[in-house]
This record gives structure tokens, sequence and C-alpha cells, in this order.
């Protein structure tokens, strides 16, 4: 099936976010793989629960929230310089080996990325990466709603000016596969590691391991 808008999940899909563990390293040695963790951890919990209360807060300050307490967990001192220089890797996180290549594999598809980061992050990040070519730029902080939250994904259907059967929507995430799904886009699920895909009830259209492949050629 050909899709008029292939769609990414910009955290865990097209970037690594524990590409942060080097430079945690370098502040806490030892300890950047299990703050890496703890970190990204918190931060989905921490959105899903100000989704929960609707009490939404942008993204950007959900992530030092959770960086503050990822390093409270792990008993380290927490400087002020420190965070703001581990929060600003947010904005280097290196992006997967093939992503920097997709436009020039793909040159007849517009490609682009829905997050639930902000664009003060997102757009900082791209740049970084030298992909503001590459993808367009959609963020829930727009419509103040998360993913995977209907209204999030109805945002981004209105955005790109698609039926929802001729959007095809990646995530590593399951939580976003099963919210976009949910709402009705095909969906492609970008398991890297070979995981079992977990008991929701929802399926996903396809899975891949990397965007080397992109289904509905």
């Amino acid at each position: 099936m050909s899709y008029k808008a292939y769609v990414f999940d910009a955290y865990g899909t097209l970037f690594d976010v524990h590409s942060v563990m080097d430079k945690i390293h370098e502040y806490y040695p030892d300890q950047g793989g299990s703050i890496s963790q703890q970190w990204r951890d918190r931060q989905i919990h921490y959105f899903m629960v100000r989704q929960l209360i609707q009490g939404y807060r942008p993204f950007h300050e959900i992530t030092q929230w959770a960086l503050e307490d990822a390093l409270a967990f792990s008993n380290v001192v927490i400087k002020p310089d420190v965070l703001e220089d581990l929060m600003k890797q947010y904005e280097k996180l290196q992006p997967y080996e093939e992503v920097s290549t997709l436009s020039d594999q793909h040159p007849d598809k517009t490609f682009t990325i829905f997050s639930n980061g902000t664009r003060s992050m997102l757009q900082p990040l791209l740049e970084h990466n030298k992909l503001t070519e590459t993808y367009d730029l959609l963020s829930a902080d727009d419509v103040e709603v998360y993913k995977p939250h209907a209204e999030s994904y109805q945002y981004a259907q209105e955005k790109l000016d698609c039926s929802k059967d001729q959007i095809l929507f990646f995530s590593s995430n399951p939580w976003d596969i099963t919210g976009a799904a949910s709402y009705g886009f095909h969906t492609a699920w970008v398991n890297r590691k070979q995981e079992k895909w977990p008991e929701l009830g929802i399926e996903p259209t396809y899975i891949i391991q990397n965007l080397n492949e992109i289904p509905g050629e």
C-alpha cells in the first residue's frame, strides 16, 4: 500500500536517547547507562502522569524534572551547571545510522517528525544533525496534548491534510504505536532490539528492525 504521509516519532525512533550516556559518564563515571535509563523511564512516566491529570507542562520541563530525579535516585551530587550541560545534550542526540540518508534513498517521499518534544528542543536537534531539509516538524506542544492521546494524533492528521489511512506512523515506542493505531493510522513499530510486541490488544501494521525498510513502497 502506498502512503501520502510518512510520519516519525523523534526520541528513540530517529534519535538515540541513550547517546547521552557518554556525557553523563564524564560527570558520573560508570553510571552513564543506569542514569540514562532512569532519565528516560521517568521522562515517559512523568509526561503520562501530566496527561492523565490534564496538567500539561512542556516537554523540556518534564525532561529536566526526570533528569533531576534520576540523579537523585542515583545518589550523586547535582550541580546546576551539570544539569544545564546534560539538558543541552538533548539538542545533540545522535541519529540512528540510516536516518540521515532516508531522503536520499526515498527522494519522492515527504518525511515529517511528530514528537512530544517542544520545537525549542527539536529544531536545534535537527540543526545540529543537519536534518532540517529532510524532515518537516510537528510538535504535540502546539496543542498541549501529549501522545498517545487521540487529540494529539488528530492534530497531526489535520496538519498533514490526509485521511487516516494515508498516513504511516513510525515509532520505536509501543505506547506511541498503540495510540496512533487506536486513532486509525497505519503504523510501523521500529523494533531495533527485536523484542516481543507487548500484549496491548492492538497490533502494529508492520514490524521493522530499522528504517532501512520503509513499508508501502
